[in-house]
Formats: C-alpha cells, sequence, structure tokens
C-alpha cells in the first residue's frame, strides 16, 4: 500500500500566501492613515453644526472656505516637500512677501502684479532646492536661512514695515479677490483647480513617482534611475510657487500687501500637512488629506470663534493637542502596518 508523499522541492517553490486578515489589517491600517483626517473632519462639522446656530449657514461656510485658500495653497506644495522627507520653513515669510510683491506691482499692471511674486519667491524656493539637493545641507538649516533672508527683503521694500502698499481698485488682481463664480469665490475656484492638478501630478505622474521614491529611499531611488537632486529641486521650486502665488491672492483679498503676515505660518501648513496623513520621514501622504488637515484647522478656528468665551490662543492649544495625537496614532498604524 502507497502512500502519496509531497515533493519538498515543490513545496519550496510555492510561495506561501499571505492570510487574508492580514491583507485586510494592512488596507485598513492604510485606509486609516489616509482618511482619518477626513474622518474626523465630518465629525466635527456635524457636532459644530448641532451645537452652534450659526456655523452651518452659507456665510460662515463661504467664509471659512476663503479663509482656508491661503493656508491650504501653501500647504499644498509643502506636501509634495514632506512627501520627499524635506521641509520648508521659508513659505511664511515667503507668503508675506509675495503678497507685498503683488500690491506694489499692481501699479505696473496685472502681469507684474502676479508673475512678480511668483519669480520672486520661486527663485528662492530654487536656491533652497539647489543647495539642498547639490551641496546636501539640511532642509532644516537652508530654509530657516531663507525664512530670515525673504523676511529681510520684504522689510527692505516696505521701509521696515512702515509702507503699505495697496492694489489698484480696477486690476484684475482685485478682481479675483472680489468676484465669485456660480455663488463662491474665485479664491476657492482657483484653489480647488490646484489641488486637482496637485493630486493629479502626485498620484498621476512620473515625478509624483520620483516624489514618492525620494521620500521613500533616497539611495533606492537613485540605484533604480530617479532623479534624486532634479526632483528634490522642483519640489522646494513648486513650494516657493504656491507660497508667493498664494500671497499674491490674500493681497488681492485684502487689497493691500500686508507686512505683519506669515508669522508661523510655516507651522502651519506642516500640522495641516502631517494631519491630512503625510508622514514626516517621507515616502506617504495624499494631497486630499492635506486639504482635510486645512479645513479641520480651520473649522477649529471657526468653533472658537462660535464659543466666543475663548481667546484665539486655544485655537494654538487645540490644534497642538490634535497634531501631537495624530503624530502618535501615524506612528502607531506605521509599527502596526510594519507587523502585517
Amino acid at each position: 500500500m502507497s502512500t502519496q508523499m509531497k515533493s519538498p522541492v515543490l513545496d519550496a517553490s510555492l510561495p506561501e500566501e499571505e492570510p487574508l486578515g492580514a491583507r485586510r489589517g494592512e488596507r485598513l491600517t492604510a485606509l486609516a492613515q489616509q482618511h482619518g483626517a477626513l474622518v474626523a473632519l465630518l465629525l466635527t462639522v456635524l457636532i459644530a453644526s448641532v451645537s452652534f446656530e450659526a456655523f452651518p449657514t452659507s456665510d460662515n461656510l463661504g467664509n471659512m472656505a476663503v479663509g482656508s485658500t491661503f493656508l491650504a495653497i501653501v500647504a499644498l506644495g509643502m506636501t509634495f516637500v514632506i512627501v520627499t522627507g524635506g521641509i520648508d520653513l521659508s513659505v511664511g515669510s515667503t507668503f508675506a512677501l509675495g503678497g507685498v510683491l503683488a500690491a506694489w506691482g499692481s501699479q505696473y499692471g496685472t502681469l507684474v502684479a502676479l508673475l512678480l511674486p511668483l519669480a520672486v519667491c520661486g527663485l528662492i524656493g530654487l536656491v533652497n532646492g539647489l543647495l539642498i539637493a547639490k551641496s546636501r545641507l539640511a532642509p532644516f538649516i537652508v530654509t530657516l536661512a531663507a525664512m530670515l533672508l525673504a523676511r529681510g527683503i520684504l522689510l527692505a521694500v516696505t521701509d521696515e514695515g512702515s509702507t503699505t502698499y495697496l492694489v489698484e481698485e480696477r486690476s484684475f488682481l482685485a478682481t479675483l479677490g472680489e468676484e465669485s463664480l456660480l455663488g463662491v469665490s474665485l479664491l476657492v475656484w482657483i484653489t480647488a483647480v490646484l489641488f486637482v492638478l496637485g493630486a493629479l501630478a502626485l498620484r498621476r505622474s512620473r515625478f509624483g513617482q520620483y516624489v514618492y521614491a525620494v521620500g521613500g529611499n533616497e539611495d533606492a531611488a537613485s540605484l533604480m534611475g530617479a532623479p534624486v537632486a532634479r526632483t528634490k529641486i522642483a519640489v522646494y521650486t513648486l513650494s516657493g510657487l504656491c507660497a508667493g502665488l498664494a500671497g499674491a491672492l490674500n493681497a488681492a483679498y485684502l487689497m493691500s500687501g500686508v507686512t505683519i503676515l506669515g508669522v508661523g505660518m510655516e507651522l502651519d501648513a506642516i500640522a495641516a500637512v502631517v494631519i491630512g496623513g503625510t508622514l514626516l520621514t517621507g515616502g506617504f501622504g495624499f494631497i486630499s488629506g492635506t486639504l482635510a488637515g486645512v479645513l479641520l484647522l480651520q473649522v477649529i478656528k471657526n468653533i472658537i470663534n462660535q464659543i466666543g468665551s475663548l481667546d484665539s490662543s486655544y485655537q494654538q492649544v487645540v490644534s497642538g493637542a490634535f497634531l501631537a495625537v495624530v503624530v502618535v496614532a501615524q506612528t502607531w498604524l506605521g509599527r502596526k502596518r510594519r507587523m502585517l
């Protein structure tokens, strides 16, 4: 009576299938990292709508949407930088500089008002990228120096902040800040278009693949032929352009180039990106998550204003506490994914 034996060679050649529970757990963990900010945003909006009568009104929602646009555009560029594993501390100062340059340039026409802040702020981002990619300097130090440089240029242009340039009332720049389309501010439409383009670039383009590869493992990306230096230069240039554009649009909204804006904005942008699920270590992040993070910070700010008895400092307390919770949750989810 013969007994059928299994071939050890055949057994060794067959890969073990991953358990269904492990695959399901990995998918759930990834979804939590990607959409956690959106879930928190929806729950916060629901609670605020029930708690405050003025919160769900069209005027309040419209004001929140417009107020979110400038930080959102800055955070859009910051997302690309952080996905590569970098950081950009100069965006707050370049945002303020872009607004001042746009207001100053509006007296010479719309083309100057829009191109001047983009050119100057984009150049600052380009220099950041060159120093980081080519000279291999630390992004923290390089962008910190750029922050001081941009703020210094701002003070020089405005005579130590004593001069405030006004946007020409009949200019196209003023139209961008005042007009609406289908009942929605043009600023919101511009931001929405930028986020759609940013999401397509990050998720559907070769450039986006390079961004993820550089953030995931720079050495491995280089061995695979990815243009590591060029990708870093591109993302820092993009960050500068986004900050400059946000500043120009803010000048259009306020009808002036306010010199005191942008202080601490880089921290808000980083917080929004991290809350949205992008890892500070790089290699993982989503544009949609960044938008959810920005809106969540704006909703928290609005809720504090609705309460009335709390001053603006509580916004920083709540935002900081929320950011700490998100970072801890991301670390735990990342470890869980590696274990699955």
